[in-house]
């Protein structure tokens, strides 16, 4: 009779792979910027590393891609970015790079809370509005029920191309909603204090953090260059 430890050291193995993510056709994918890209690499995780093209400290407003970034949206089969209103200059790579690839545009997913542009000092709102390609301000982001939302269309659109691996991408996504759903708790408890207290911050970008914990801008010294 086999001894019983010697079963396990082949069980073992066994059980282990029987268990793991399926791997070998998970998509490529391009994001935009770090947010997203931090994101997306929550839900893939186990399985995968997505590809960042407007890498950190560069502007997302207006970026000229290098061969690797061409490369990652051309190689992409699923690009997630935030959308035209943040990126404009990204919509003709997508077309030319990408034609190929699914597109998810993370403004656009249903249940997303979206804010209008706050009128820069000295101007009507029609006029500041005019100016963009939409009335809305695009840093969605930085509310977290935005991007609790998010993950969940990201998981989808993961899943729809990757079903061997759909459990995987939406059981990331529950433990990263989880995640954020702490992290907010978290900065409402911090931020609490600052509620009712007038601020100015360099660039006025912060509006959706703002308005989800309460706070007070009075101005900012730049208006939103997302154009």
């Amino acid at each position: 009779m086999m001894p019983f430890r010697f079963c396990l050291v082949l069980l073992v193995p066994l059980l282990m792979a029987a268990a793991a993510p399926v791997r070998g056709d998970v998509p490529k994918v391009a994001t935009d910027i770090a947010p997203v890209h931090s994101l997306v690499s929550m839900v893939m995780q186990g399985l995968g590393v997505p590809d960042l093209i407007v890498t950190s400290g560069a502007s997302p407003h207006g970026v000229s891609l290098r061969p690797s970034q061409a490369r990652a949206l051309q190689g992409a089969d699923l690009v997630i970015w935030v959308g035209p209103e943040l990126a404009p200059w990204l919509a003709r790579p997508l077309a030319t790079l990408a034609s190929d690839a699914r597109v998810l545009g993370l403004l656009g997913v249903p249940g997303t809370h979206l804010l209008a542009y706050r009128p820069e000092p000295g101007t009507q709102k029609d006029d500041h509005d005019h100016d963009h390609l939409s009335g809305f301000d695009p840093h969605a982001w930085l509310d977290p029920e935005n991007a609790m939302v998010w993950l969940g269309e990201i998981a989808g659109a993961l899943a729809a191309i990757d079903p061997a691996n759909g459990d995987q991408y939406r059981a990331n996504a529950v433990a990263a909603q989880a995640e954020l759903a702490q992290l907010q708790s978290d900065l409402a408890a911090m931020l609490r204090p600052m509620q009712g207290r007038p601020y100015v911050t360099f660039h006025d970008a912060y509006q959706y953090f703002e308005v989800r914990f309460g706070l007070t801008p009075v101005g900012a010294v730049t208006a939103s260059d997302a154009t």
